[in-house]
């Protein structure tokens, strides 16, 4: 059948409508300086997805100095003309975008790299920086008021970099939702021992120096990856259930606090794995370091750093992290009682598997120890702000918040409910309202006056 002239007309008009349309929607840009968290908006990275890290890293205690080259991989999620990478303090030497020297400008933690060809969507491509420095800790209000980041000891250095300070050692796409795994290669001073995240691929010394290969090889948010240095003694093995364990102590602390270190996490890891699911990492371990003025710990990717182990809590909770924080990573930072809420709560069930206090009673005591006019009823849990993101309400009333689901649904649904969690969303991430839904569809319960009351509202809740 023939079509009239006016139809024809329209259809040419038509195709060229959507021509339009196709091309426009296609046409290279710039990616994003930050991929739109509200408490820290130019984190992360918009028009790509990074996939893996190759760090290859020199570090001399003598003077603080770091040389890196980081190669990622990294696919592009839109049609790029050039692209960002956050990297704070360093200073870069050559940037290069699938092994072609690529130009670069620098506004501040932000780097802008353009490639001399467009990246298409859908396209993997790498980037290599090479780069070095004399990193510098962070410091401020977020993390206690307490340094945190690239730590100088006295024989190497403390690495532990939640939420923001992983770009202070390499460029990365510094965000808990983009994650990627990694290949960390350390070199050393020899008789020092570099501990990072996964298993260790290999290790040996040449030329009056150690090389350090590491490898991660399930997906893991930036701020869990480290590269402490220093001397350590180390102990390996493995759990009673199976699991290779590494633990690294820095003999200085040997006889500063009577917790076996090796012992408790062994055992802790295999408790929560029964509660909470599978293990989710190759190797669990611990990393103890003399680092006293960090005066924290950090649920580091397979090994939790310790600053000093201060307590068996202590470690219970750093390991609980390993699913609910590594594995289940929070989709933006405000989610971070998906986080500190859930590894508080498990310090409650180990004293319940201990037989020392039940849940139950530890809900109380945190509730009764805290007046109506305290200041911490004030904060809203499920948006703490930045500056007071790990404000201790966020731990306490966060935990408080799954006992009193608990309590609701009944002891059956809620430990269906944190295995089914941790398997959902196993590598990935997760919002608030994602817990909510599950919590619903687990429990077959309305819950949001429950969470609108202990996550939403400010004020001390009746009981």
């Amino acid at each position: 059948m023939a079509l009239s002239r006016s139809a024809r007309l329209g259809a040419l008009a038509t195709a060229t409508a959507s021509f339009l349309v196709i091309a426009a929607s296609s046409a290279p840009t710039h990616g994003a300086p930050g991929i739109g968290d509200p408490y820290f908006p130019r984190l992360g990275n918009g028009g790509f997805d990074a996939r893996h890290y190759d760090l290859d890293l020199a570090y001399a205690p003598d003077t603080g100095r770091l040389d890196g080259r980081a190669t990622l991989r990294a696919r592009a999620t839109r049609h790029l003309s050039s692209f960002d990478l956050d990297l704070q303090q360093l200073h870069i030497s050559r940037i290069e975008v699938d092994g072609r020297r690529a130009r670069f400008t620098r506004d501040g933690d932000e780097i802008t790299v353009t490639p001399r060809d467009d990246l298409r969507k859908g396209r993997d491509f790498t980037v290599s920086v090479s780069y070095g420095g004399v990193p510098e800790a962070l410091g401020g209000p977020i993390v206690f008021g307490s340094r945190y980041g690239w730590m100088k000891t006295a024989d190497g250095v403390f690495v532990a970099c939640e939420p923001n300070a992983a770009s202070t050692w390499f460029p990365s796409s510094d965000h808990p939702s983009d994650k990627a795994t990694y290949d960390i290669r350390i070199k050393t001073p020899k008789g020092l021992t570099a501990v990072s995240n996964g298993r260790l691929v290999s290790a040996f010394d040449k030329h009056g120096s150690t090389y350090t290969h590491w490898r991660e090889s399930r997906p893991m948010a930036t701020y869990l990856a480290t590269a402490t240095i220093g001397k350590f003694d180390v102990r390996t093995g493995r759990t009673p259930g199976g699991t290779p364990i590494y633990v690294a102590v820095d003999p200085v602390l040997k006889d500063a606090n009577s917790v076996d270190v090796y012992a408790v996490t062994a055992a802790a890891t295999d408790y929560w794995s029964r509660v909470f699911g599978p293990y989710p990492f190759e190797e669990t371990g611990a990393i103890v370091d003399d680092m006293p003025e960090a005066g924290f710990s950090l649920e580091v990717q397979s090994k939790p750093a310790y600053s000093a182990v201060r307590s068996e809590t202590t470690i219970v909770h750093e390991l609980a992290h390993q699913w609910f924080g590594d594995s289940v990573s929070v989709a933006q930072w405000k989610d971070i009682w998906l986080n500190e809420g859930f590894a508080t709560y498990a310090q409650w069930l180990w004293a319940e598997h201990q037989g020392t206090r039940s849940a139950h009673d530890s809900f109380l005591a945190g509730y009764a120890s805290r007046p109506a006019d305290s200041s911490f009823w004030q904060t809203e849990v499920a948006d703490p702000q930045r500056d007071t993101m790990f404000a201790s309400a966020v731990y306490q009333r966060g935990a408080m918040t799954l006992q009193a689901l608990r309590e609701r649904i009944g002891d059956t649904a809620f430990f269906k409910l944190l295995p089914a969690w941790t398997r959902l969303h196993r590598y990935g991430n997760a919002s608030t309202a994602d817990f909510i839904r599950l919590a619903e569809h687990v429990s077959g319960r309305q819950l949001d006056d429950l969470f609108d009351t202990w996550l939403f509202t400010t004020g001390k809740p009746a009981l």
